[in-house]
């Protein structure tokens, strides 16, 4: 099989690319991205040389382009993970979010539509989404596959567009599709611009723990390589035209986690405990802040038999270890355009 895996440089791209990668050496794995502030090659330095793996740099914006690669490598199969994906971005830049989430996403579908037209068989189109399309939970109850959808923010907005337009692509061209929504990923190689790793790096910095609003705010929480892992199953044995709720089953308000991170990285850096948790700064609450989120992940975990292999402190340990380890990556990617970034957003 020949599979395109867009945004692969990214975050969760990476730990994608890598587990297909390393676990299907009879297929070849085209990795494309634009390799924007978030998309680092950094992340598959341990791959690059594989004989089945191959980098284009684009932007699923450019519709030549996305036909030109179709038409010459006539993929099998697409991961599609590009997308603009910070909340807070996105509210200072919707239109950067129109762009690369929905028509890029239309872009990759009119190619798969045409270059696909007279064979279907045996192609899929995978769709990775979130699951801030739901919009937000109360005290109680769960997302599930069935939930309304009730975007809040810029971001969810254009992620719930895509959505619809790959559902539009199946109904109306007979599009070979499935799609997923994922709670919160975290791990190793994450942009230090979400929560845990901006506040690892800004423990590591001595820096000030921006939290929103009351930091009552709820997440559930997925490592990252257990959703590459869920990607992998619903990309062979997803149902065609259906959709998959990825979640850890692991709600935790943001300053009850803030404070879990401060004890374990005060434990790390072996500093006094309670020195990290010193550095906690409530700011603020952004516009649009979705209370709760938690997914549903019975489906997936009955039809296709995923569930974590991780515990949430086990997950955190890993990660906290990875970024203490790689001090040049973080620095890296945190200079430059970084502060400014981070001026801008949390001064």
């Amino acid at each position: 099989m020949k599979i395109l895996v867009t945004g692969g440089a990214g975050f969760i791209g990476s730990h994608v690319v890598r587990r297909m990668v390393t676990t299907y050496s009879e297929y070849t794995i085209y990795n494309l991205d634009a390799l924007t502030y978030a998309g680092n090659l950094e992340n598959l330095k341990d791959i690059e040389k594989a004989a089945n793996y191959k980098f284009f740099k684009g932007d699923i914006v450019d519709e030549a382009f996305v036909f030109e690669i179709f038409k010459e490598y006539n993929f099998d199969g697409i991961i599609h993970l590009a997308a603009e994906s910070h909340v807070d971005r996105s509210i200072k830049d919707p239109l950067a979010f129109v762009k690369t989430n929905i028509i890029g996403t239309v872009n990759l579908l009119n190619a798969a539509k045409e270059f696909w037209k007279d064979d279907k068989k045996g192609k899929k189109f995978y769709h990775v989404s979130t699951d801030e399309v739901y919009g937000s939970l109360g005290a109680n109850g769960l997302f599930t596959e069935e939930t309304s959808y009730q975007p809040n923010s810029p971001y969810s907005a254009s992620k719930a567009s895509s959505d619809h337009f790959v559902r539009a692509y199946g109904e109306t061209y007979g599009l070979p599709y499935v799609i997923s929504n994922c709670s919160n990923n975290y791990g190793p190689n994450h942009f230090p611009e979400k929560l845990i790793p901006l506040f690892i790096n800004n423990i590591i910095e001595g820096k000030s723990l921006p939290v929103y609003g009351n930091g009552k705010y709820t997440r559930d929480w997925l490592f990252v390589e257990d959703h590459a892992a869920a990607i992998d199953l619903v990309f062979h044995k997803g149902k065609n035209r259906e959709t998959y709720n990825i979640g850890g089953f692991n709600e935790w308000q943001n300053i009850d986690l803030v404070k879990l991170l401060c004890k374990l990285m005060d434990n790390k850096l072996q500093r006094s405990l309670g020195t990290s948790e010193k550095l906690i700064a409530y700011v603020k609450d952004r516009p649009g802040h979705d209370l709760r989120y938690a997914i549903d992940a019975s489906k997936i975990s009955k039809e296709l038999g995923w569930k974590p292999s991780v515990t949430f402190e086990e997950g955190l340990e890993k990660t906290i270890n990875w970024f203490l380890e790689n001090k040049e990556w973080l620095l890296n990617v945190t200079s430059g355009e970084y502060q400014d970034y981070y001026n801008k957003m949390y001064s």
